[in-house]
């Protein structure tokens, strides 16, 4: 599992026909800053998931990848290799909360 933040939306109107009705978000993975443990920061790739969470644009998310993906409920049969499988509430690492949802 990995942690990310959504940054945007992906609308195709011409896509495989196992897709349809699945909302794809783009995702910017995240990691703990190593100048700054107490803080994430964002990488620099990009990377487009299914999600059937309802997560929105802003919002941090847990995301798998490869087959992982296909594991998360209704996905076994979907051609993806990310999916949004958590939306979260609170990190914490090092003894330090380094993010917090807002509400």
């Amino acid at each position: 599992m990995f942690l990310a933040k959504v940054i945007g939306q992906v609308v195709a109107t011409q896509k495989d026909d196992k897709l349809r009705g699945s909302k794809l978000l783009v995702l910017r993975p995240l990691q703990i800053d190593s100048s700054n443990p107490a803080d994430l920061v964002e990488n620099k790739n990009t990377v487009v998931a299914v999600d059937n969470c309802g997560a929105g644009v802003g919002q941090v998310v847990m995301f798998c990848q490869g087959s992982s993906a296909r594991q998360a409920y209704g996905m076994k049969e979907l051609p993806i290799d990310a999916a949004v499988i958590g939306l979260v509430d609170s990190v914490e690492a090092f003894s330090k909360e380094v993010y917090k949802a807002e509400k």
